[in-house]
């Protein structure tokens, strides 16, 4: 349920900092690969994990979740019931829309907040983990290049299927309210391949950390 976020970046001028759009699809190992750019310094800002804080015990959307869909949505430690938000919001299209309406701009401002810190630190290039790029509106005016982690569907599926123990039709109705494969590939202007082993991903990182890092050089 993270959601897209907004931060624009036209305007840059010749010499800013990179940001890199990084998105694929559940189960497509994205926070593994971006863990990859981290480890070779780039800067990571995760609008998943700023979703998870933000509905964490007295994270700042508890209060306004728990106004409208009920003292139900809140577990019992006080952080958001992902499996019951999750449950209400793919049932009921009105509900999904109105848990948008509190995240979305939650989670814009956050992400705005952690690219500049990210570039105040002095980073080379910063990647912004969406996992509903594509889905969202006006996406390419914000980042220099947008990176998709590919795989399989089977291998989405079986990895969800471990890490989640959502049943296989859960997973496919998760997949299907995403953008496509295709979709993601067409948005694309780098990919990496994650279908495989993870030894693969050595190569494919290095490549594209040696290729952002030019940008901020050429002001591209």
């Amino acid at each position: 349920m993270a959601s897209p976020e907004s931060a624009s970046t036209s305007g840059r001028p010749a010499g800013a900092t990179p940001l890199i759009g990084l998105t694929g699809g559940i189960g497509s190992g994205k926070s593994t690969i971006a863990n990859l750019f981290v480890e070779r310094g780039a800067a990571l800002v995760d609008t998943d994990q700023i979703a998870h804080e933000l509905t964490a015990p007295g994270g700042a959307a508890i209060k306004p979740i728990r106004t409208a869909f009920g003292d139900a949505a809140i577990a019992a430690d006080g952080r958001m019931d992902r499996a019951y938000v999750r449950s209400l919001a793919f049932s009921q299209p009105a509900a999904r829309l109105q848990l948008e309406a509190i995240l979305h701009p939650l989670i814009r401002e956050g992400t705005r907040s952690g690219i500049e810190s990210a570039i105040a630190g002095g980073a080379p290039y910063v990647l912004v983990a969406v996992p509903l790029l594509v889905e969202s509106r006006d996406w390419r005016g914000r980042y220099q290049r947008i990176l998709v982690i590919d795989c399989p569907p089977e291998v989405q599926i079986d990895r969800v299927m471990r890490r989640s123990g959502l049943e296989r039709a859960q997973v496919e109705a998760i997949m299907a309210a995403q953008a496509s494969r295709d979709q993601r590939l067409a948005a694309a202007d780098d990919v990496i391949d994650n279908g495989g082993e993870p030894g693969a991903l050595t190569s494919q990182v290095a490549r594209l950390d040696s290729l952002y890092r030019g940008l901020s050089l050429k002001g591209e």
